[in-house]
């Protein structure tokens, strides 16, 4: 039986909707998307799995998500990982991270939104993002981690890095409010289309 979440999750993506399942192919796209938002709160807040485990524990999902290990083979389905490939990633799992994610994100919204209104700062005065202090953290550790555990870009500039940081970064102000477990789903499935 389906954790009560996950039910009210599937039940709000109405899979008679063509967006409703994805498909192997999409999956794929999913896992590294899932990742990388995983990534940008890791390196915004400082949490680790240990708060992603707490946050399955709360939601019903610990079943999917159950302990390190069964996290960490679940974050290494991601295309992008070095050493990638030692767990596929089924649906459940997926709508699973999607929850712990948006709960997280939720719960650390105060620093979500302060990060941001930094950055229409910066951008507004016509100055580097990384030069305001929060931002320019996050941007370090975002980088690092990236450059640490992905393998699939290992060319990717520091501008580039900069650029995906920061749209994870917005990305989490609008997974962090209402609806966002169902906004993280549709821009999953959306982004699998392009």
């Amino acid at each position: 039986m389906e954790p009560p979440s996950l039910k009210k999750l599937n039940s709000e993506l109405n899979p008679a909707q063509p967006q409703g399942e994805p498909t192997l192919r999409q999956l794929h796209s999913i896992k590294a998307q899932l990742d990388l938002v995983l990534l940008a709160l890791e390196a915004l807040t400082g949490l680790g799995s240990d708060a992603m485990l707490a946050a399955a524990d709360a939601l019903g999902v610990s079943d999917l998500l159950s302990d390190r290990v069964n996290l960490w083979r679940l974050r290494q389905a991601s295309p992008l990982r070095k050493g990638q490939g030692r767990k596929k990633l089924d649906v459940d799992e997926a709508r699973a991270l999607v929850l712990v994610s948006c709960h997280l994100a939720a719960n650390h919204r105060d620093p979500i939104r302060q990060a941001v209104a930094r950055l229409e700062q910066a951008l507004a005065q016509g100055q580097p993002p990384h030069r305001a202090a929060q931002l320019g953290d996050y941007l370090d550790a975002f980088s690092n981690a990236y450059q640490d555990r992905m393998e699939g870009d290992q060319t990717a500039t520091t501008d580039e890095l900069t650029a995906l940081g920061l749209k994870l970064l917005v990305d989490l102000l609008f997974y962090s409010g209402a609806g966002g477990s169902r906004k993280l789903w549709l821009a999953l499935l959306d982004r699998t289309e392009k």
